[in-house]
């Protein structure tokens, strides 16, 4: 039975469920808990045991082991079904070590025998209560106190209904809204094949039949089609109108909003976001079904998967702490991590593909975060793990500019530039763009060191020494590590010889079959990784698709460029507004789909304005590795966000919040850096 006051409880005050037969025994602990500010709901049966949790939603249940009908072991898997972020202390008079091992099989917190000191069991119930909250994080559970219309709407992480609701408002009125001129303009534009056209920046150009449209390509694309009855009877199809195509567009641009807005606050989970960007493309039919299940596929989305599954497989060998002494062996302190393992990184990154790196690298320094936590005796240090693992995905952000090898959207702004009759040699874009590379990557080590250094409870963090530490651990190098040590460098093999005809997805995938057939990865380890940052991607990537194929995103590059002054239409203020759209632009799309929509349309500019084409592609190419901001800005952050998680409580400890409030600031450093020391410094000295 419930207590008389049950009802009246305080919401303030914890839930505890009181389950024994003995009425007695119950009743008079009742008493004792209520009188130490527990809210006590008590019953003596399983069954009702099952309803009070269901409609109640206690914090702590204290069961007994031994009743009749339903026992303790039943209704401790009945309750755990409905409510499996609830801990449950075990209480029983008939205890022994086979009952506690009994027990622990079914996620008991705390195994006490009946009668047990009262102190001792409100210490339990108090330690219960405080791991609720990592149990709930990770089975992603909102808990939203409902005191208030304020604090409802306002609600948790995961849940807030607030942007819920004012999400749904900006996303009907966008798409309700009249289609603006210049998008119309766009869609209904005939391809002529002349150089710098208004539609040259549409992703799709070099496909498009001359005479088309994008109105007419994307609707044949897309197989959008009406039908119409013809004067004499006969039923056609023909392709879809301007003003269908637009509302197309303006629903992808509605998406992104929403997108943007859900995965920087936290408004429902990620992975939930992420579906909800393929509902929306479903149902208002952007695309047909299997059209938006394959961009959801792309290959950048089997290479998240296949490296989180790789780090899975390389973390299980130990070869992780063996490549970690290489890596971050001048790392004795945190200011020679920041200042040279930092400008390495992205020095590597300009040839190398930073996406690797950073899967490789990540796992490493979390097990050095683990290690240096448990020998300070802290249970968590927010400032350590925000500064080394954002640092790792943005210095391998900003190895873009390195090369032309550091990724597709250099290649897709080389075929621009050729599109003009401007060919640039491997060499000349490295001597534009290393430079800034490595100077990127200690001012972002010196922000990171001015804004978390001091924050950091560890003390001296010596990131060389847990990586030794841990290396020494596991003795000498197994045949599982070499194994995998053979895959990862045919992996490398792979990825810089044949990427180009394979992809980054393939060749990681031929890797993580190799590692299962030799014995090292088991599906197991697979089905363990982060699924939820994959989705994240994957939707990322449709989106991206879908901006890019409506006509969208072209629409929204050229609208930043229409209200420009005329001051950023040339000379070193081009260089400055390409830049700046194309940053904003790739933390919300595709590098490459960014430089696809901006390039077309500053590169002419450029040409139009006696401004060097040269330098307004490489200013627009160089911005697009700027997408620090959101985890799905690139690969890394992605990666990084997926692995930064305790193993312990499962806790997320990067959050969507971390990544939009440093990512923004270092997004203002890197354009402040790319004008200041690019732009207006070492530039003037290079014949472009």
């Amino acid at each position: 039975m419930q207590p008389k006051d049950a009802e009246k409880k305080n919401d303030s005050m914890p839930t505890i469920l009181l389950i024994d037969d003995e009425d007695r025994f119950r009743h008079a602990l009742a008493r004792q808990l209520g009188v130490r500010d527990f809210n006590v709901l008590e019953t003596g049966s399983g069954e009702d045991a099952i309803k009070i949790v269901r409609h109640n939603n206690p914090e702590v249940v204290i069961l007994d082991q031994k009743m009749p009908g339903m026992d303790g072991i039943q209704t401790l898997k009945e309750i755990k079904k409905i409510r499996p972020e609830v801990q449950v202390i075990m209480h029983t008079g008939h205890g022994n070590l086979e009952a506690a091992r009994m027990t622990g099989k079914h996620d008991v917190f705390h195994y006490l025998e009946k009668p047990c000191a009262l102190e001792d069991l409100i210490k339990v119930i108090h330690d219960a209560i405080d791991e609720r909250v990592n149990a709930m994080a990770r089975h992603e559970i909102p808990e939203i106190k409902r005191t208030g219309l304020k604090d409802w709407l306002v609600g948790v992480h995961n849940a807030r209904p607030g942007i819920i609701l004012l999400c749904l408002f900006l996303f009907v009125g966008f798409v309700v809204m009249p289609t603006p001129s210049g998008l119309e303009k766009f869609l209904t534009t005939k391809k002529e094949g002349i150089k710098g056209e208004a539609i040259a920046g549409y992703s799709d150009y070099r496909q498009m039949e001359p005479g088309q449209s994008i109105t007419e390509y994307y609707a044949h694309k897309a197989k959008l089609y009406k039908k119409e009855i013809t004067p004499d009877g006969k039923a056609i199809k023909t392709l879809f109108s301007s003003q269908q195509v637009a509302l197309r567009a303006k629903v992808m641009v509605g998406i992104l909003l929403v997108a943007a807005i859900f995965w920087a606050t936290g408004a429902i989970p990620i992975g939930i976001t992420a579906l909800l960007v393929g509902v929306l493309m479903y149902f208002f039919g952007v695309f047909p079904a299997d059209q938006v299940a394959k961009a959801y596929a792309k290959d950048s989305v089997i290479f998240i998967f296949g490296v989180l599954a790789l780090a899975a497989a390389i973390s299980k060998t130990g070869l992780d702490r063996r490549i970690g002494i290489l890596l971050l062996g001048t790392s004795t302190s945190i200011v020679r991590f920041a200042f040279i393992f930092g400008p390495l990184l992205a020095v590597t990154a300009a040839f190398l593909s930073e996406h690797a790196l950073v899967a490789f690298i990540a796992p490493i320094l979390m097990m050095v975060y683990i290690g240096t936590i448990k020998t300070a005796g802290i249970k968590k240090d927010k400032s350590l793990v925000v500064m080394m693992m954002l640092m790792l995905t943005f210095c391998g952000n900003v190895g873009g500019p390195g090369s032309p090898a550091a990724g597709g959207r250099n290649a897709v702004m080389l075929g621009i530039l050729s599109d003009y009759g401007v060919s640039l040699s491997f060499g000349n874009w490295v001597k534009a763009g290393m430079p800034f590379v490595p100077v990127m990557a200690m001012v972002i080590a010196g922000y990171f060191l001015l804004v978390c250094r001091n924050k950091i409870k560890s003390g001296s963090v010596n990131i060389a020494a847990e990586v030794h530490k841990e290396s020494q651990k596991i003795g000498k190098m197994t045949g599982d590590e070499y194994k995998a040590a053979g895959v990862l460098l045919l992996l490398i093999v792979l990825w810089s010889t044949l990427s180009s005809r394979f992809g980054m997805g393939g060749p990681v995938m031929l890797c993580l079959v190799l590692l299962n057939i030799l014995g090292v990865l088991r599906w197991k380890d697979i089905n363990s990784i982060h699924w939820d940052v994959v989705a994240l991607y994957a939707a990322a990537s449709a989106m991206g698709y879908g901006l890019a194929t409506t006509g969208a995103a072209l629409w929204l590059a050229s609208s930043f460029v229409a209200v420009l002054p005329e001051a950023l239409k040339s000379g070193i203020g081009l260089l400055v507004s390409s830049s700046f759209i194309t940053g904003i632009l790739t933390n919300f799309m595709s590098d490459g789909a960014t430089v696809a929509a901006v390039g077309p349309i500053t590169v002419p500019m450029a040409t139009l304005s006696g401004t060097s084409p040269v330098m307004v592609g490489l200013a627009t190419a160089f911005a697009s590795s700027f997408a620090h901001m959101l985890v799905i800005g690139t690969p890394n952050n992605a990666i990084v966000f997926s692995i930064a998680k305790d193993p312990e409580t499962g806790e997320q400890l990067l959050t969507m919040k971390d990544f939009l409030v440093h990512g923004f600031a270092v997004f203002v450093l890197s354009m402040l850096v790319l004008w200041l020391w690019a732009f207006f410094g070492y530039w003037k000295w290079i014949a472009f």
